[in-house]
């Protein structure tokens, strides 16, 4: 099994901490940075290979993780020479990958089952499948519905719930056939693209653990509960 891990993001929402350092590379509790678990466990579910696409403070990425040989993986690499989205960094390594490959953000934490997400993937049929988790968002007003100039209906701070993108993907090469490598691709796009050509994407929906590192109140959360975590997100480290 293979996996593409997206890492070349400036982490913006991160700074200063990513001034110097990148966004995958932040460290998780004492001894682990974000992209080395992530390694970790996909090793650990049974991916044998890895690309890593990499851009800002890319050396130090390609330094920090060399061949992969250190968690048993074969790791290349892809460079961006300028923002490409979240998609189109694939298309410029489309004719090395396999039919069908897990692609995700490089700054995910969670216990989700990454060769589950593959294989379920492989079962769809789907061009594209989306892991998802439930979100709760709370609306710190009072919400009013109106018609011509009147109020029809209040509601006093309510919440709202979604399922949203966990940022890991299970992607089959042929989706990706329409685009043309060095433009940019964002998730967005080949999305609403694959539901206007009716083949819409296979949901594979998580409960578990999941946070997203590149938030900074996702990051502080991390760093709080990592440590009695710890053996549930590293199994066997």
């Amino acid at each position: 099994m293979h996996a593409v891990i997206l890492a070349g993001g400036k982490g913006i929402r991160l700074r200063p901490y990513t001034t110097a350092l990148p966004k995958p590379l932040v460290p998780i509790g004492d001894q682990h940075a974000i992209l080395e678990i992530v390694m970790r466990q996909l090793a650990g579910a049974g991916f044998t290979s890895c690309t890593l696409a990499i851009g800002h403070l890319g050396h130090i990425i390609r330094a920090y993780v060399g061949d992969g040989s250190q968690w048993g993986l074969r790791v290349d690499y892809t460079t961006e020479q300028s923002p490409l989205g979240t998609m189109g960094p694939l298309l410029t390594m489309a004719d090395r990958l396999p039919e069908h490959f897990l692609v995700m953000n490089g700054d995910v934490l969670t216990d989700l089952d990454f060769a589950d997400v593959l294989r379920d993937h492989r079962a769809s049929g789907a061009p594209l499948t989306i892991a998802t988790y439930p979100r709760k968002v709370s609306i710190d007003f009072g919400v009013l519905t109106t018609e011509a100039g009147r109020v029809t209906g209040f509601s006093e701070k309510p919440s709202m719930d979604y399922r949203v993108s966990m940022g890991v993907y299970g992607v089959t090469r042929t989706a990706l056939a329409r685009y043309t490598p060095g433009l940019p691709l964002g998730f967005d796009e080949l999305v609403l693209d694959l539901l206007a050509a009716g083949t819409p994407p296979n949901a594979y929906e998580f409960d578990g653990y999941w946070l997203d590192i590149g938030r900074p109140d996702d990051y502080d959360r991390a760093n709080a509960e990592f440590s009695h975590r710890r053996d549930l997100l590293i199994k066997g480290a």
